[in-house]
């Protein structure tokens, strides 16, 4: 029964958030039964571009290291901030929210050839988190017993790897990536003279999003409820 009441509850979690989890979660489990390795999910500019294993692309952002304090670490902040933005600011504007997943993997898949990075999602991690906190910069939130405003999370989080003794280089790459979005999508439009640089393609808002119905539209007489019903008499 306990499990039935956690799956009703995840069916719940709004469709992004709920797929990208599953797809780490499923990933990991595949790696830890050995179903697959590592080796066929990091990314290789080689086997990418030259033997065209495509896949390589997104199955980097997808594993998080085997099962453990890390991992689990990792999917509670990925699952949290994901959804809060999901229901948040990009609540209705689903297309939105996964050309910010496009954006932002595909400019830290470049960045990342630079640091010869080869599992990025703790990078796509630090940069939901980080434009949320930008997002939510009054509220507090408590880390490990430390309380704090929104913003200083993402820097809590990179000193936390630190701490662990994990390269902070794909934490910085994170926040670096969401600062440019962030940037792009919520400042320079509202600067003079900006204008809004990341427009959301129109076939992912047909696609992902609910067509709006226009208020002035007046249905046809055979579109009205009941208007294939014979008169009664």
């Amino acid at each position: 029964m306990a499990w039935r009441g956690l799956a009703a509850e995840f069916l719940q979690v709004p469709p992004v958030t709920r797929a990208y989890t599953a797809a780490c979660i499923l990933t990991t489990t595949a790696v830890q039964l050995e179903i697959l390795s590592p080796f066929q999910l990091y990314f290789n500019p080689h086997l990418v571009f030259r033997r065209l294993q495509i896949w390589r692309l997104v199955t980097n952002f997808l594993f998080f290291g085997p099962l453990g304090f890390s991992f689990f670490f990792n999917m509670l902040f990925v699952f949290r901030y994901c959804r809060m933005l999901e229901e948040g600011s990009f609540r209705g504007r689903k297309a939105d929210f996964v050309f910010m997943f496009l954006f932002g993997g595909a400019l830290m898949t470049l960045l990342g050839l630079l640091g010869s990075l080869f599992f990025l999602g703790q990078a796509l991690m630090a940069m939901l988190v980080y434009v949320w906190s930008r997002r939510s910069p009054q509220v507090r939130v408590n880390f490990f017993g430390l309380t704090f405003q929104a913003p200083f999370l993402p820097w809590a989080l990179m000193g936390f790897s630190l701490l662990l003794g994990n390269s902070i280089l794909v934490d910085l790459l994170g926040i670096a990536v969401g600062h440019i979005y962030y940037f792009l999508e919520d400042v320079f439009p509202n600067q003079p003279g900006g204008k809004r640089l990341l427009l959301t393609p129109g076939f992912l808002k047909l696609l992902l999003d609910a067509r709006e119905e226009d208020p002035n539209y007046l249905p046809l007489p055979e579109e009205q409820p009941g208007a294939h019903l014979p008169p009664q008499h």
